[in-house]
């Protein structure tokens, strides 16, 4: 593994690419820290009477193009330094589509799978009691992530109104439909990501029916992204969740193992007709076998850093995209632009999810809901077009889709940190 620490990694390659693409040291020094991080001791009232504390976390990395945005994560690895980092991402990714927002991110320490219902409802209101003062729809919006999901966000949602005594559905997105939420939200970080390839495939002249997919991480994006691919007659020949992976090289059924996996939490290559599910031949593999396969498209879509100096050379897949958050480390970028593997980096291929909670942001705020369809073809409009710019810089300067996606970016941030003045300014050199 890298010896950096996840959020070292992505100020050095924020700071690289920023470098290379001329961004002026103002910006970069402004991106190398966030403008605040925040942490909590969070009470909770266990089932058995008991008294325990979590540590809850949530960082408000730059608001120089709007009002921080970044999801809730709960899980035992959640850290600082995890927390920065995916709230810096969030930060290049929103510029990247050209949302006003800011980059931000949470999470409390904590296995979800260990606490019973009640005191996971107690967990995320406390949550939101320890963050009240510093979140609202205009100053940092929270999501869903890992482990966290729409109930979770209503709960959240109910919490801040009781303390600001006042409805307010725009503070939290990714909420119950009933309680603000929009339609097409479930899907948007798969149907991003699926949007891209298929953008990539126009480019890249690529035949869906010959293309075999590989997808790690089995969650709502990867099976939203599995889905749609295989609609559009994509092969999906691997899948994996976090006890390991399985692969035929025939392709599988995927609503059938999803189905089946909500049936019975088991990942396994069926194939179902109604409650009817039978065996198809198939070979288990672990999550790093997965990473390695012979495939043409690959799609990390668990956790961050499962690419790295230990692995990268044993990456077969010409195509590689990123629907979870940091799958790459740093370190590699260069190695893979060298060996010609396409990165769909993850600031913009998942960039669906921030898009559709943005749509909600603003619905909430209208008071106008949309409909799915409106939902889906504005979301097509804003991933086409960042593709797009990004596509059309990274083939004109000879550049990474990465690097590409990261100076668009930094330069849109660059614009409103220097909207303010800059350097040039205060010396009198310009107007």
């Amino acid at each position: 593994m890298s010896e950096k620490n996840v959020f070292e990694d992505a100020i050095a390659r924020m700071e690289r690419i920023g470098e290379e693409a001329g961004i002026v040291p103002e910006v970069i020094s402004a991106l190398r820290q966030p403008k605040r991080t925040l942490t909590a001791s969070l009470p909770v009232r266990m089932d058995d009477g008991s008294m325990r504390y979590f540590t809850g976390l949530r960082c408000q990395y730059n608001s120089a193009l709007g009002p921080t945005k970044g999801g809730i994560r709960f899980h035992p690895n959640v850290s600082t330094e995890e927390v920065q980092a995916l709230a810096l991402w969030m930060t290049i990714k929103c510029a990247v589509t050209n949302l006003p927002y800011g980059g931000g991110k949470g999470g409390v320490i904590v296995d979800p799978k260990q606490l019973s219902k009640l005191e996971l409802e107690r967990l995320s209101r406390a949550y939101v009691r320890a963050m009240a003062r510093f979140i609202g729809p205009d100053i940092d919006v929270p999501a869903p992530d890992v482990y966290t999901n729409a109930r979770i966000m209503g709960w959240m949602l109910d919490e801040y109104e009781a303390i600001q005594h006042k409805h307010a559905p725009g503070v939290i997105t990714g909420k119950p439909i009933r309680l603000g939420g929009s339609l097409g939200r479930d899907e948007a970080t798969g149907r991003g990501a699926f949007l891209c390839i298929q953008e990539l495939a126009k480019r890249k002249k690529i035949n869906p029916k010959k293309t075999r997919v590989a997808i790690q991480g089995f969650g709502n994006a990867g099976y939203h992204v599995a889905t749609l691919l295989q609609k559009s007659g994509y092969k999906i020949v691997a899948v994996s969740d976090s006890k390991g992976g399985i692969y035929a090289e025939d392709g599988f059924d995927v609503e059938s193992i999803y189905q089946h996996k909500q049936d019975t939490r088991n990942l396994r290559g069926v194939y179902c007709e109604g409650s009817v599910c039978q065996l198809v031949d198939h070979k288990a593999i672990s999550n790093e076998d997965l990473l390695e396969l012979d495939v043409d498209i690959l799609i990390p879509a668990a956790l961050e850093s499962v690419i790295g100096p230990w692995n990268v050379e044993r990456i077969k897949a010409p195509i590689i995209i990123e629907v979870a958050n940091g799958p790459i480390s740093g370190d590699v970028d260069a190695l893979l632009h060298e060996r010609d593997i396409m990165v769909v980096p993850d600031v913009l291929a998942n960039a669906g999810g921030v898009t559709v909670s943005y749509f909600e942001w603003v619905q909430n705020r209208s008071g106008y809901r949309w409909t799915l369809d409106e939902v889906r073809q504005r979301l097509a409009d804003i991933m086409e077009r960042a593709f797009a710019e990004i596509w059309d810089l990274a083939q004109a300067e000879g550049r990474s889709l990465r690097s590409g996606a990261y100076t668009i970016a930094m330069r849109r941030i660059q614009e409103a940190i220097q909207a303010q003045g800059s350097r040039e300014y205060f010396q009198g050199d310009t107007h």
